[in-house]
Formats: structure tokens, sequence, C-alpha cells
């Protein structure tokens, strides 16, 4: 289990950022202009803060959820008011360490399970030892690397 950082989430405001949001379903082969496809603008607080007062940031370290395409670096949008449940991606803290794994549950069991077979699943036993933080609801994965990092930094 790694350590994560957490990312403060601004308190929600009159100020918004909208972004173009088209309607035109983009095929990933031959390109095709879509500015006769603009839906209208899309805020993506509402997409990712669906209960701000309950989300925070974190960013990724480590491998161990590749599989569910959550690699080092990444962004994750934790949802505090979700109940957690079977199959879910969540932020527990275990024995005093924080982790990002699915919670599975196998018949009585339950499971903090990695998504990469390098990694060992984790049986939860006591209840005691485990706190969950909360359900990952959105991932943000960064394609031209150093620009989440850069803004981050710029937060401290």
């Amino acid at each position: 289990m790694k350590d994560v950082d957490i990312i403060a989430v601004p308190e929600p405001g009159s100020e918004r950022f909208l972004l173009p949001l088209f309607s035109y379903l983009v095929p990933a082969g031959f390109p095709s202009p879509a500015t006769d496809h603009l839906e209208g603008l899309f805020d993506l607080n509402r997409l990712l803060l669906r209960h701000p007062d309950a989300t925070y940031l974190l960013r990724v370290s480590g491998e161990s959820m590749a599989g569910a395409e959550i690699h080092a670096g990444d962004l994750l949008a934790v949802d505090k008011h979700l109940e957690a449940d079977h199959n879910h991606i969540v932020v527990a803290v275990v024995h005093g360490e924080c982790t990002v794994k699915r919670l599975v549950r196998e018949g009585q069991k339950w499971w903090l399970k990695p998504e990469n077979p390098a990694y060992q699943p984790y049986e939860i036993t006591d209840t005691d030892e485990l706190r969950i933080w909360g359900v990952v609801t959105h991932v943000v994965h960064e394609l031209i690397p150093g620009k989440l990092t850069a803004l981050i930094q710029s937060l401290d």
C-alpha cells in the first residue's frame, strides 16, 4: 500500500468554467469537423463533483490498479457521500495505510482487490482495521505529462 496526496477541493461558488459539449460522437478513426454538433456548455464540476461538500481529489502512486486504468499520477475524484458496495473502487485505510482498491464481496467475505496480478488481495477480517474514505467516481488521466503535476504544485 502506498501513500496518496490529498488535494483540497475548493468550495463551490458562483464561478464556473463552462466547456463546450458536443453531441457528436468522435470516431477513433477518420477525423470529422464537429462544430455543427455543439450541444451547449458543460460544467465539469457537475460531472466530477456530484456531492461537492463530500468530494475530494487524490493523486495515485503505484500501479496496483492498472487493470482498472488507474495509473501512477492519475487524479481521482472520491465521493465520501456514496456508500461503498461490492465492486466499487474505494479509498481505504488499512492499519493506518491509505490505499485504492476494488471492494469485492465473495460469499460472506469482503476483500480489497488490486487490479494488477503482481499485487495480492487483502481479506477484510476485522472491520476495526479498515476505514473506507470514499468511493472513486472518476479518474483524470493526463495525456500530456507534467501539466497536472505543475498545476498541483502551484496550489502549494
